[in-house]
């Protein structure tokens, strides 16, 4: 017999409920002033709308770069969110990211959809039925939803709301007037700040005490700063760090930096904002200025300490002290979770400072550590995520890496949580040179991606990888590209594509002699071919399986292959076959700890024991199914099984515990609210109705 399923949480696992109220609003910008007239019109247009029957409202700020459209925009939902008790989304879409990684309507919404807490596997594939599950979660809410630094209307109109209540706010650089034009939007300018709300700001960071002391050199300042927010921020910072300095002494040297990148800039507001940060710049210790500088490395978004500190080469915490040099500078910022970021402006002035100031072996050494730094900690990750018992080999990380280790299953979904943007960001951005690392990461980052639904990033990292190895001339390199590019274009229903790269994966792993890459491969085609309805093929493709994870000493693979091996016989009316085949699936996924797999089991011995008439079996497997899936979080496979579960009670003639069990499968279902779930919410209902 298995363990309790009720001590399955003892084990390690996390269970999920559903019904999150999202809460991603970033922190509020400290002694935010100077844009009472901005913040007076959002109001009013929050105001006008509670007179008016429940509508979505949406706003659309828009400025130049530096100016605090973001700041604007966060203070103002801080201070307004009590308004929507259901939710307040955020996402930076990175409109105007100077490597060009912005984000994609389908990576913003599954980021939605993670914060209502819909798991992975509840995602569905496709653009189109996202945004449809979106809108239904949004549905009789009222939800805020901020998209911030967007490029043009199309990135932002399959994010915005429709349900009635919700409001959207947009910054973007450019005047979105599509959306005054196609959806009603309330649009707002944001321009740089006044002469005297520049020195507002300046006296909220240094004190008025300085400014009145020496007003002449103030209104310099604030003239260098050319009414920027970003740029006030930054000589107010430097300000700070020097109370006795006079401010004739910082205007004099802002002055001379300007007149010195005048000639290389075009405009005068970019010349002067140029100014401010070289200015600052040159104020850095040896240490952060070089720090500054490889931080334009960095394929961003955001960065934690430990990579920043492969980047370097340092230990984290010389690299930490170092850090908040740049923080207290304003040469970066530091994110509640200890994560650092850029503004679009900074990454662009450090990008083309080590470019100019560092020559090509440094650079590439610190690409390499950093480089070297993700692949091995994502290597070590992805064992936690699906143990294994031939992980893929890589070369030593280089001195200075740092390579992480999480400790648990938690810790390791963790890191790559955090890190997802960024491993994709650096699988996009690896320099020529690097492709080793390109179809590396791309295998150790494959199962976490395909878990969490992120089909369409797995498909292009598939096709880099793919290339990549074939410069390389590896082999291995391109089996395991081609078998994530079948794995992400079957997920995304493309079977005939799909077949052709699992057909090449299994081709050069069996050249190479790759048990473990055949076994995974085959696995594949088995589940590809069941879902087209081939049930003799998918058999055959599972026992071919099965044989290469023998070989391979893969028991949760093994556990695997006979439970699906199992399920097919039971749809070929196969069924002592199948019961024998299943059992044995149990007995492997017991003592390979293998959950998940232990669900299904006893799913598939449920269904198989129902059609052998043998209803108290079935009973007391789909039971031991729907707990284990209810504490692995599976509530979708969950809902399923407590429907067949509410059949087995109705057959065997007690309908109380068969009403009780429907019941538990519609609200589960009601409250995944999946579009997917709409017949078998209707199904349940006849049922609860005869």
């Amino acid at each position: 017999m298995p363990p309790d399923p009720r001590s399955v949480s003892a084990w390690g696992l996390r269970e999920r409920q559903g019904g999150e109220v999202p809460a991603q609003l970033p922190v509020g910008v400290r002694g935010f002033i100077g844009r009472d007239a901005e913040m007076a019109r959002l109001l009013a247009i929050l105001d006008d709308a509670r007179g008016e029957s429940p509508a979505v409202v949406i706003s659309a700020v828009s400025g130049m770069a530096g100016v605090g459209k973001t700041a604007l925009a966060v203070h103002w939902a801080r201070r307004i969110e009590g308004e929507f008790p259901d939710g307040r989304l955020y996402v930076n879409l990175r409109g105007f990211d100077p490597r060009g990684s912005t984000v994609t309507p389908t990576e913003a919404v599954r980021g939605f959809l993670a914060a209502f807490g819909v798991r992975p596997e509840h995602v569905p594939p496709g653009l189109d039925a996202q945004v449809a599950l979106y809108q239904d979660l949004l549905a009789g809410r009222r939800v805020l939803v901020v998209l911030d630094n967007a490029w043009d209307e199309r990135q932002v109109r399959p994010l915005l709301p429709a349900a009635p209540g919700c409001m959207a706010l947009v910054t973007s650089r450019n005047r979105l007037a599509g959306l005054a034009a196609s959806d009603g939007a309330h649009l707002l300018s944001v321009d740089v700040l006044g002469p005297d709300a520049a020195m507002g700001v300046l006296a909220e960071r240094i004190g008025a005490d300085r400014l009145t002391a020496e007003p002449d050199a103030a209104r310099e300042i604030v003239a260098h700063c050319a009414g920027l927010p970003l740029a006030l921020a930054v000589v107010a910072a430097r300000a700070a760090g020097s109370p006795h300095r006079p401010l004739g002494t910082l205007a004099r040297e802002l002055r001379e930096e300007r007149n010195r990148l005048d000639a290389l800039d075009a405009g005068e507001v970019a010349a002067q904002v140029r100014a401010v940060l070289s200015w600052s710049y040159r104020a850095l210790s040896h240490g952060a200025a070089r720090l500054f500088r490889l931080l334009g490395l960095h394929p961003g978004p955001d960065a934690g300490l430990a990579a920043v500190a492969a980047l370097a080469g340092l230990p984290p915490s010389e690299t930490r002290e170092l850090l908040s040099e740049l923080t207290r500078g304003h040469l970066l910022s530091e994110h509640p979770a200890a994560r650092y970021t850029f503004h679009d402006l900074l990454r662009v002035y450090a990008g083309e400072l080590v470019a100019e100031r560092d020559d090509e072996p440094v650079r590439r050494a610190a690409l390499h550590r950093m480089l070297d730094h993700y692949l091995h900690t994502a290597r070590a990750a992805d064992a936690l995520v699906t143990p294994q018992p031939n992980p893929i080999d890589l070369p030593p990380a280089r001195p200075g890496a740092g390579a992480e280790d999480p400790a648990d299953y938690d810790r390791a979904l963790a890191w790559f949580a955090a890190e997802c943007t960024v491993l994709l960001e650096t699988v996009r951005q690896a320099p020529k040179g690097f492709e080793a690392h390109v179809w590396r990461l791309t295998t150790v980052v494959t199962t976490y991606l395909d878990r969490n639904g992120y089909w369409q990033a797995l498909e292009e990292l598939g096709r880099r990888a793919t290339a990549a190895a074939r410069l390389e001339h590896d082999r291995a390199g391109q089996a395991g590209a081609h078998r994530t590019l079948g794995l992400a274009l079957d997920r995304l229903r493309q079977p005939e594509a799909a077949h052709e790269h699992y057909a090449r994966a299994l081709a050069l792993y069996a050249a190479l002699g790759d048990e473990a890459g055949q076994a995974r491969t085959c696995q594949h085609l088995a589940r590809l071919s069941g879902t087209r309805g081939d049930r003799r093929q998918a058999l055959e493709h599972a026992r071919r399986s099965l044989r290469h994870y023998r070989a391979a000493g893969d028991r949760a693979g093994q556990s695997a292959a006979l439970n699906h091996m199992g399920w097919q016989l039971a749809h070929l009316g196969e069924h002592h076959r199948a019961l024998t085949h299943c059992e044995q699936a149990l007995a492997l996924a017991l003592a390979s700890e293998d959950f998940n797999g232990l669900a299904h089991t006893w799913d598939s011995l449920g269904y198989i024991h129902r059609l052998l008439g043998h209803d108290r079996e079935a009973v007391d497997c789909y039971r031991q199914a729907a707990e284990l899936f209810h504490a692995t979080g599976e509530r979708n496979h969950e809902a399923r099984c407590l429907t067949r579960l509410g059949d087995c009670y109705d057959s065997t003639h007690q309908p109380v515990r068969a009403r009780d069990t429907w019941t538990r499968a519609l609200l589960i279902t009601d409250e995944l609210g999946l579009p997917e779930h709409r017949s078998l919410r209707r199904e349940i209902r006849q049922r609860l109705l005869r």
